[in-house]
């Protein structure tokens, strides 16, 4: 994870936590089903807060451990998922034995990764017959006003992979499988505010930049008649992706 955007997300954490949508159940249980009947040692790395951990968390007989690059998030991460076992690392390094793992995953994550390395770590770490599930949250841009939105903040690293045809997975991998599902999301001009204020480009963004997002964004809102607690459905795309070890 060599972009300094990848690493940046300890300083929005809270932003992270409150704004960032949760992952559809069946979504992560599809990632998951070649390992069905069975114990489960999972890894998610890049957990950040813990969006798909407390899903891994709460699936039948599965020991879970996340990992990230960033202290700030898995300190959040230990608040909302208390009890899982917690590691700096990331994909490329990973602080776990070889062939000790079922499954690793990663939410909103593999985009910043070097592929063909962290398919080699990854691998190392998964038993022969091993899970790699990636999966992403991003908003549904054939809907006018949400592609106005993305316009305003910029597109994110995922929405560019993801419309460019999905992540490339190295050995030792077979083909990657994939599957979609479409949700709508009720949300507030002010959790709005606080998922622009998560995203990477954000975070690192001057003051000025992000003084010319938050107008934006109002100018949009108010010509939705988005205003105090009133929401407004965001629609939603979860592409997940699965693919075994050799």
């Amino acid at each position: 994870m060599s972009d300094s955007r990848a690493t940046s997300f300890g300083a929005a954490a809270d932003d992270y936590e409150a704004a960032r949508p949760e992952y559809p159940f069946e979504a992560v249980a599809w990632m998951l089903e070649t390992l069905a009947h069975r114990s489960r040692r999972i890894a998610d790395v890049g957990a950040g807060t813990g969006k798909l951990t407390r899903v891994l968390a709460d699936a039948p007989q599965a020991e879970v451990v996340a990992v990230d690059p960033d202290a700030a998030m898995l300190a959040k991460l230990r608040e909302t998922v208390p009890g899982v076992p917690t590691f700096v690392g990331s994909a490329e390094a990973l602080p776990l034995p070889d062939a000790s793992l079922d499954a690793v995953v990663l939410g909103q994550a593999w985009h910043w990764v070097d592929p063909a390395s962290a398919s080699a770590e990854v691998g190392r770490v998964l038993r022969p017959g091993g899970t790699l599930g990636l999966i992403w949250n991003t908003r549904d841009n054939r809907v006018d006003w949400v592609r106005r939105l993305t316009e305003v903040m910029s597109s994110s690293v995922a929405e560019e992979m993801i419309d460019a045809g999905g992540p490339t997975v190295a050995a030792p991998f077979d083909a990657v499988q994939s599957e979609r599902w479409e949700w709508l999301r009720p949300m507030t001009r002010a959790q709005l505010h606080r998922m622009a204020a998560s995203r990477s480009h954000w975070i690192t963004a001057s003051d000025e930049t992000r003084e010319a997002v938050r107008q934006g964004m109002d100018a949009l809102f108010d010509e939705l008649g988005l205003a105090g607690d009133a929401t407004i459905d965001v629609p939603y795309v979860t592409s997940a992706f699965r693919a075994q070890r050799g």
